[in-house]
């Protein structure tokens, strides 16, 4: 496997998400020895795990899932549990640029099916995941996005002299923008909701299951793994940013994995949240590039993130997190000196194109390919997987263009690639600006 970051990023004992230890894991038997299955799904996240469920449930397919760690151990089980808009990190004018106005309009009603189809999926199987209300924030980092927000004119407008009444209250907040698509979630909840349903619909998961090998031969695919081998006859690549350069070729050059870091505060007590002035129960996040995202939990602890790290070793991952406890400590100063409970990191998925790519492999009969979230893929991941299976089984699909053409390659080898992710953050730090001084 040829991978872009240091190993401690991908190592089964790199420190667990919040979600993790307050859900009760199920492992899966590992791949051993010889099998068969008619579609082979790498990757148990959000994509993969949808994907094998329709494939299994709605199209009589037999599927296997074949897991690098545990089912919920990547980024599926360390996200902020936003089930929102995104997917692509594109503006509206970007994206009517690339695919014209009717595509973008299809681009912006795929991303609520989205939703719709988390939504539902959860509440028909009454897997207990939701976490508050329908709606999101973006609050505005500066008096300039708060004024790009009034001339798009989109959204439930909130001034910064509103927002202590609205209870967006933050010294680094210019006001804000309330929309009403989407919910928080548990997303270990919802992800091993997902495990139950697809092994209720006969899908075999594998876990402590790496790939280290995918070769195309008489049958269709022949995977590796160090306990076994698997022939299928359609496979499905669900790795998102934990993918690797050479499974398949195709693969390298078209993502870029990026570090999101998070933090858990212990719960917090009425009076403290009235301190702070901050006590929406809704998602929120802001409107920095380098955003910040945050929200309450249903037991009163507060949970905050913000993109930006570079390395899993010891030293930068300390490093990371100390700046997003200063960068929680600017933001709400009157919680700067609250306990965090724990802390993590995980991968987020880039391409060269800024978009998802749903659909096969070009050149390579029955390999297919469900990547690229952009750090939103509760919503955008799940449903992708979902239209993964519909084309693997021939079916109609819901894909919009934008998410049918192959990213573009980026360019040069992966530490150059890392390098360029650097040079952007610093790019990026500077657009958005320093926060305001603690004090």
């Amino acid at each position: 496997m040829k991978r872009l970051h240091a190993p401690p990023a991908y190592d089964p004992a790199f420190p667990a998400s919040h979600w993790a230890r307050s859900v009760a894991l199920t492992a899966d038997a590992p791949l051993a020895g010889a099998a068969r299955c008619e579609v082979a799904v790498i990757g148990a996240g959000y994509a993969g795990l949808n994907a094998a469920l329709a494939l299994a449930r709605d199209h009589g397919r037999g599927v296997r899932v074949l897991e690098a760690a545990e089912t919920g151990w990547g980024a599926s089980g360390r996200n902020g549990g936003f089930c929102c808009i995104g997917g692509a990190k594109l503006s509206g004018a970007q994206v009517a640029a690339r695919v014209g106005a009717a595509g973008a309009a299809d681009w912006a009603r795929w991303q609520r099916a989205a939703i719709d189809h988390v939504a539902g999926l959860i509440d028909a199987a009454g897997i207990p995941a939701r976490q508050g209300p329908e709606g999101e924030v973006l609050l505005a980092h500066s008096p300039r996005a708060w004024n790009a927000f009034v001339a798009e004119g989109e959204g439930e407008l909130v001034p910064r002299a509103a927002l202590a009444e609205r209870g967006l209250a933050g010294p680094a907040f210019f006001g804000a923008k309330i929309t009403p698509e989407g919910f928080p979630l548990d997303p270990m909840t919802y992800l091993q909701g997902l495990a139950r349903l697809a092994r209720a619909a006969d899908v075999v998961l594998h876990g402590q299951s790496p790939v280290t090998g995918l070769a195309p031969c008489r049958d269709g695919w022949r995977l590796t793994t160090p306990g076994g081998a698997l022939v299928a006859g359609q496979v499905l690549i669900a790795t998102n940013g934990y993918s690797s350069e050479d499974l398949p070729g195709w693969m390298a050059g078209r993502y870029m994995p990026a570090f999101s870091a998070v933090m858990v505060t212990r719960p917090l007590s009425g009076p403290e949240r009235r301190a702070q002035g901050f006590t929406t129960p809704l998602m929120s996040y802001d409107s920095r590039v380098l955003l910040h995202y945050f929200r309450h939990l249903p037991d009163g602890r507060f949970l905050f993130g913000m993109r930006g790290g570079l390395s899993a070793r010891a030293v930068p991952e300390a490093r990371t997190h100390a700046r997003v406890a200063r960068h929680f400590a600017t933001l709400f100063p009157a919680w700067a000196g609250v306990e965090v409970e724990s802390r993590w990191s995980g991968l987020v998925c880039l391409t060269g194109s800024l978009a998802p790519y749903v659909g096969p492999v070009p050149g390579a009969e029955g390999l297919y390919a469900a990547f690229g979230w952009h750090g939103n893929g509760v919503a955008a991941g799940s449903y992708g997987g979902l239209q993964a299976a519909r084309l693997m089984a021939g079916a109609a699909s819901d894909r919009p263009a934008l998410i049918a053409a192959p990213p573009a390659r980026l360019p040069g080898p992966g530490r150059l690639r890392r390098a360029g992710l650097a040079a952007s953050y610093l790019g990026y730090a500077l657009k958005d600006g320093p926060l305001p001084a603690r004090g």
